[in-house]
């Protein structure tokens, strides 16, 4: 928190100045305040300097107006900012997603941050935990080719999770069939890390009386299984959208941004720790200097995650702060 004390005057020009900046992305210069605030460009100036000292403004050259600086963004974020309220369109867009009783809990989340992505342009991330009050629901097998399957996991708290399987050996789809029908017969009920252990002291041995090439098929869905309970699901949207700000014209800084997104060890770090809506901006969210990211952990039945929106520094903190806060509170709110 930043303890400044600014005159009235000072807190109605620096709110100016940030907000032009979000919108317009260009330098603020003294001239185009004095008819909004009703002051001559020496005054403005002035105050514009002071604010300057304070470490709130700052050049991007000599010449140039102001733009906000990484502490001035905290200053308004802290003391300044209100949330906006949210339009009628967005509510409309999000209701439609939150109230689908026919979508799983983890499709609702991953379609609602696909919609806000949408909305603000920035980029949208959800992470997951593979929770062990997350019991096995269903299990379903789709064949890809003679080798490959994809196993689809889905869990009592509408957790969704798809992996690929390869088959060492040539397996009949009468075999991969009973396979599965027993799997679902057997581990339903099972909590999600505890999968692996049941596979193999109880489903091991049935599958064997009953499955010609169950060798092949057992070490294939216990692997599958082994990767589902230790699996952290990471799910992003919009990648490309922060680079379509004009702060990322930089190729050097687009294949940054691009590398960081890739790294799942650094996305996963982006997981929220703390209660409420968090926003770290620049140096503070240890991603990139250049971003800000706002995030909120949400807990639905002992499911926990987070999600966030990435975007550039100069974001638009009122209106997504109303966006996570929405979809936090109703996609909680529908579970109860």
């Amino acid at each position: 928190m930043i303890n400044l004390i600014l005159t009235q005057r000072q807190i109605d020009l620096f709110k100016l100045i940030v907000e032009d900046y979000i919108r317009t992305a260009r330098p603020v210069s003294s001239k185009s305040l004095c008819t909004i605030m009703n002051c001559s460009s020496a005054t403005i100036r002035a105050e514009m300097s002071q604010l300057e000292e304070y470490g709130l403004l700052e050049k991007e050259h000599v010449s140039s107006g102001r733009i906000p600086s990484e502490k001035g963004y905290r200053y308004y974020v802290d003391h300044i900012m209100k949330p906006k309220e949210l339009s009628g369109d967005d509510m409309l867009k999000l209701q439609t997603i939150v109230s689908n009783k026919s979508l799983v809990l983890s499709d609702v989340i991953t379609r609602s941050m696909e919609i806000v992505s949408e909305l603000t342009n920035y980029t949208a991330v959800v992470l997951g935990n593979a929770s062990k009050n997350n019991l096995i629901n269903k299990v379903e097998v789709i064949p890809v080719d003679d080798k490959n399957l994809v196993a689809i996991v889905v869990t009592d708290k509408g957790h969704v999770e798809h992996k690929n399987i390869y088959l060492e050996g040539h397996v009949s789809s009468k075999d991969i069939g009973k396979t599965v029908e027993l799997i679902n017969k057997l581990i339903v009920g099972t909590p999600i890390d505890a999968v692996s252990s049941f596979l193999e002291f109880e489903v091991k041995p049935i599958i064997a009386s009953y499955v010609e090439q169950h060798e092949i098929l057992y070490n294939a869905f216990y692997q599958a299984f082994s990767d589902f309970a230790t699996n952290e699901s990471v799910k992003m949207s919009g990648r490309r959208n922060i680079l379509m700000q004009p702060e990322f014209n930089n190729t050097e800084k687009i294949r940054e941004i691009i590398n960081k997104f890739e790294d799942k060890e650094l996305v996963n770090s982006i997981k929220e720790e703390g209660n409420g809506i968090n926003v770290y901006i620049g140096s503070e969210n240890h991603f990139d200097d250049d971003v800000t990211i706002i995030k909120t952990k949400y807990n639905i039945n002992g499911e926990e995650g987070t999600i966030a929106l990435i975007g550039p520094k100069r974001m638009e903190y009122n209106r997504v702060i109303t966006l996570l806060d929405y979809i936090k509170e109703n996609i909680e709110k529908e579970e109860e």
